[in-house]
């Protein structure tokens, strides 16, 4: 095929995924029409569709590519700096908006969109990274921050910095959240006991503790107010471990 016939059918087929996104929006793309249409950011005049199928062949998920360290991606044959920047970029720009957007909303109210935010946010890590999302007297979202990674324990989460950033951010209560690398999102006993020893100390500093959240490797997350255990530990009961998921 010639340069220039070829470069035409290039680019007509990009301009009918652009269409297609124009017309049904991004859940009309499958996700290796969506991976493919990003890597021509960095690559305009190239074909992205061999690429886009390896990336996804490689990671398994749209969610995994766009998690990858640059390092990992330039294995996938075609992948190059350039795309693997454009990648980083965008997914550092949906994490900044997402965690933007819930700026000032009702946590109560914006539960939804606190998990959106938390799962990009936390899914896929390969480590253990735990997050407070600090609250007004009226629960409206002020920051969220890191405050811990590693294996998340008493001791690692060193409740006087907690403490310390919710005096700085002037916040009335916490919702905290941590990952787990497993996948799974069944609380431990640690988690439990951890959760139980800082909602103490935040009781005592007259901070209310809504939530703790767990965030596994497929999306999913588990709320321990959801399932009664915040309310066990308020109560100063055993809090009754939930059934084991599947």
């Amino acid at each position: 095929m010639e340069k220039k016939a070829w470069q035409e059918r290039v680019a007509g087929h990009r301009q009918r995924l652009r269409d297609k996104f124009e017309e049904r929006g991004i859940n009309g793309l499958s996700d290796e029409e969506v991976l493919e249409l990003l890597l021509t950011l960095a690559t305009p005049r190239r074909d992205c569709k061999q690429e886009a199928r390896a990336a996804l062949a490689h990671f398994k998920t749209l969610a995994a590519v766009l998690e990858a360290t640059p390092a990992e991606l330039q294995q996938v044959k075609g992948i190059g700096p350039r795309n693997s920047f454009a990648l980083r970029f965008l997914h550092g720009v949906a994490r900044r908006y997402l965690k933007e957007r819930l700026t000032q909303k009702n946590y109560l109210r914006s539960s939804r969109e606190v998990a959106d935010y938390l799962v990009h946010e936390l899914r896929g890590l390969q480590h253990e990274v735990f997050l407070a999302i600090f609250l007004d007297a009226g629960h409206r979202v002020i920051a969220s921050e890191i405050v811990a990674q590693g294996t998340i324990s008493v001791n690692t989460v060193y409740p006087r910095e907690l403490i310390k950033k919710t005096l700085q951010h002037n916040a009335a209560a916490l919702v905290l959240a941590h990952n787990h690398p497993s996948g799974r999102i069944q609380p431990s006993q640690q988690d439990i006991e951890l959760t139980r020893t800082l909602h103490n100390i935040c009781a005592f500093m007259h901070i209310n503790l809504l939530d703790h959240l767990i965030v596994g490797g497929s999306g999913k997350t588990f709320s321990f107010a959801d399932h009664g255990i915040m309310a066990s530990i308020r109560n100063q009961e055993t809090p009754l471990r939930p059934a084991a998921d599947v």
